[in-house]
């Protein structure tokens, strides 16, 4: 999916929404633990209940390799089933890899032709050549960690140089040299909102994945307020405010309701 693209489903969708499939097999309704998959059917149903309000969904591995053997297959399953609807749509796969060269070219086979992902979450840490392999896809994305929104974020990211110039902000700078607005994105937590008018100062027109509005308590408005660019340039996601919004037999229905909320919500920043 291109720049371009992603900007059109934008206007058409009214929505930047992206919701994370962080489906912990402990919190997912009891009734679908008759089901052969569970967590596939668990991920089935959210996606058919709120595909028409997203722009992307974004699986976090982590949830998935868990399970070993059987998460995989829940992973391939909903990737799968997500494009048998033939709805346009943005899949992320929040791996949060990189490694030196050769590794990392393993791991953009893996994300990019065996599984059918549109983008890779990556850190940062290991420089240029750890993230080079994932760049080298056309029409596939890099979405680099920048600025996170957990309280270890303050560990290392916030650290100014002899310049005063901060980690977060030289990894901004000097990565987007790599690639291009047309193929790289970053993360920036919602939690830290007022900071994307210090990153927009560096990337203006770049996307930016924006975790933490919800559950994690980031606020819609404040993150529009600061991270929003002519072309939106924001994907804003929220995974258990969304896909656990019921235990019950309702959690299909819930999960539409509150992603309909926030959908409505951006509408009327996106015009």
């Amino acid at each position: 999916m291109t720049y371009n693209e992603i900007i059109s489903l934008v206007k058409e969708r009214k929505s930047f929404l992206c919701i994370g499939l962080d489906s912990d097999p402990q919190k997912i309704p009891q009734h679908l633990h008759k089901y052969d998959d569970p967590v596939f059917e668990f991920n089935k149903q959210i996606v058919d209940a709120t595909i028409d309000l997203s722009l992307a969904y974004k699986p976090n591995l982590a949830f998935y390799e868990s399970s070993g053997l059987k998460g995989w297959q829940s992973l391939d399953r909903t990737i799968r089933y997500i494009r048998s609807l033939n709805k346009k749509i943005f899949l992320i796969a929040d791996a949060k890899r990189g490694d030196i060269g050769n590794t990392s070219k393993q791991y953009a086979k893996a994300f990019f032709e065996m599984m059918d992902f549109d983008a890779v979450t990556v850190a940062p840490y290991m420089g240029e050549d750890s993230v080079k392999p994932f760049l080298s896809y056309p029409g596939k994305w890099v979405i680099l960690l920048a600025l996170t929104s957990n309280k270890g974020a303050d560990d290392f990211q916030f650290f100014e140089d002899k310049d005063q110039t901060k980690l977060y902000q030289r990894v901004l700078e000097r990565s987007s040299l790599w690639g291009s607005k047309n193929n790289m994105m970053y993360v920036a937590g919602a939690t830290r909102a007022e900071m994307l008018a210090d990153i927009r100062k560096i990337i203006p027109e770049h996307f930016i994945l924006v975790p933490g509005v919800g559950a994690q308590g980031g606020d819609l408005q404040e993150v529009a307020k600061y991270g929003l660019n002519k072309g939106c340039g924001l994907i804003v996601n929220s995974s258990r405010g969304i896909i656990f919004a019921s235990d019950g037999k309702d959690f299909a229905e819930k999960a539409n309701e509150k992603a309909l909320e926030v959908q409505r919500e951006m509408r009327s920043l996106v015009g």
